[in-house]
């Protein structure tokens, strides 16, 4: 009979360990970023300084090329050895035709495949609406269709890791997950390259240069939430028919505070009525909120913290110190 020694062991070796795409941060080590420079960042980040403009144009520049190229190791791997879009979006485009592939391993009804992929494909178009996500009556075009008549297709996206989901919330409290509102909810691409890629294809001029008639609002969102989503185990947003909708909202444990997070991409940074909207609501009981933006001052405003987009790879739920693990 096996021992409870030798049983618990194996448990231990038994972890399981949930795997994404390079984040931001080992995107910069992949560029020869090194601990010290990613040391200095952090420091910089925890003390709300801003880096030297040098610092700050380089690290920007390569946070751009990150919403080019993504985190898909394939997709940086040719970045590092070839620097050429058409590679890296010959990458991708191969990625997104193996997830087509995917569905039909797992998916033995041809109809099912098909609203699969239909789903999938209109993430890039759904970013770019008011509401910013996928509503059911559009999948098909049918006006009696709803959330209901897709809640596998829905499922496999999300736990399959194509798609990253974030869940409405109408009344933000922590923990979040008590209030979530199951039916409504905001899908976007696992990974910003294969979003650029579908959106610029071999255009790098928009994510590279800040065209101004181009909105880079649903890059810089889906970024986010690839880097959220790394650093914390569920994403969800704030919905409210009154007061408006923030990007993002996430649990901070160290405040047991809801923590809500906007990200603007134009000049316009600090204009957030429907952030200002629910920070104005003391019975939330919230502590602070950030807005990221590529703007490189740093600054808090009442309780608003003006973040530097890049920042984000910062943004996670602190191990506790060692005197408040055990108990």
């Amino acid at each position: 009979m096996m021992q409870v020694e030798e049983f618990n062991r194996m448990l231990e070796t038994c972890i399981p360990r949930k795997m994404y795409q390079l984040d931001f941060e080992e995107f910069l080590i992949a560029n020869d970023f090194g601990k010290d420079a990613i040391a200095y960042l952090r420091k910089s980040f925890e003390q709300k300084q801003p880096l030297a403009q040098e610092i700050h144009d380089k690290v920007l520049s390569l946070f751009k090329r990150y919403l080019l190229v993504g985190g898909m190791p394939d997709a940086v791997n040719e970045y590092l050895n070839s620097h050429n879009i058409v590679k890296v979006r010959e990458v991708q485009e191969a990625i997104r035709e193996l997830y087509g592939v995917d569905a039909s391993r797992y998916e033995e009804d041809a109809a099912k495949k098909l609203y699969i992929r239909r789903i999938y494909d209109m993430i890039p178009s759904q970013m770019e609406n008011k509401k910013k996500r996928i509503v059911a009556k559009d999948i098909l075009d049918r006006k009696g269709d709803r959330f209901s008549n897709y809640v596998e297709e829905f499922e496999y996206l999300i736990n399959s890791g194509i798609t990253i989901a974030s869940h409405a919330i109408s009344n933000p409290k922590y923990p979040l997950a008590e209030s979530q509102q199951k039916n409504l909810l905001k899908l976007y691409m696992n990974d910003v390259g294969m979003l650029t890629s579908q959106l610029y294809h071999y255009n790098i001029q928009p994510i590279l240069n800040d065209i101004a008639s181009i909105n880079l609002g649903s890059v810089y969102e889906s970024a986010v939430a690839q880097e959220l989503k790394a650093h914390y185990e569920k994403l969800f947003y704030y919905d409210n028919k009154q007061k408006g909708e923030v990007d993002f909202l996430v649990d901070d444990s160290g405040t047991t505070s809801v923590l809500p997070i906007e990200v603007k991409s134009g000049k316009d940074y600090t204009v957030h009525s429907a952030l200002d909207n629910l920070m104005s609501i003391s019975d939330y009981h919230i502590v602070s909120s950030i807005v990221l933006s590529n703007e490189r001052e740093i600054k808090t405003k009442g309780n608003i913290l003006y973040l530097l987009i890049y920042y984000v790879m910062f943004l996670e739920n602190k191990v506790p110190e060692e005197e408040n693990m055990y108990f």
